[in-house]
């Protein structure tokens, strides 16, 4: 593939929508470009705003939050998986205020609530904070919405 073909596509793929660096470089690999046509590509990508780091982070943690209502702690491991800069990430993550979390958390605990069999309320508790540790939220945030949960 020429270095044309390459940024034309590319160039195309990032009109569609947010890509991060690490992405671009994956598809060029599996493509089987020359890693000297790869920085090329990358550096016109870059320079062109096409592909941007930060401007990709915070489109992923505010879909991530909103529309598969993840926690803080399961967006850092898929920014870590996209290999974003850690101080990239802490940034973008500390712009997100904790309300918007428990804002996020509580309608998910109701639910999982009016579904989960429990003998106990303390097991049913149990059940909510493994819930909500596997979508990703700390620890605080949950006790936070659990001790004191809004009435439907």
């Amino acid at each position: 593939m020429s270095e044309k073909e390459v940024l034309l596509k590319l160039t195309a793929l990032c009109a569609r929508g947010e890509h991060c660096q690490h992405d671009m470089l994956e598809k060029m690999s599996r493509w089987g470009v020359d890693e000297a046509i790869q920085a090329s590509v990358m550096a016109y990508l870059t320079e062109n705003h096409y592909v941007d780091d930060e401007r990709y982070a915070r489109a992923y943690v505010n879909d991530k939050i909103k529309y598969n209502h993840w926690g803080r702690r399961k967006v850092e491991q898929g920014l870590w998986q996209k290999h974003i800069d850690p101080s990239l990430q802490q940034r973008v993550l500390d712009d997100i205020d904790d309300s918007l979390y428990v804002e996020i958390l509580r309608p998910l605990l109701q639910q999982k609530r009016r579904t989960t069999r429990a003998d106990s309320d303390y097991e049913l508790n149990q059940k909510l904070m493994k819930f909500a540790l596997s979508r990703g939220f700390t620890y605080d945030i949950i006790r936070q919405c659990i001790d004191t949960p809004e009435t439907d």
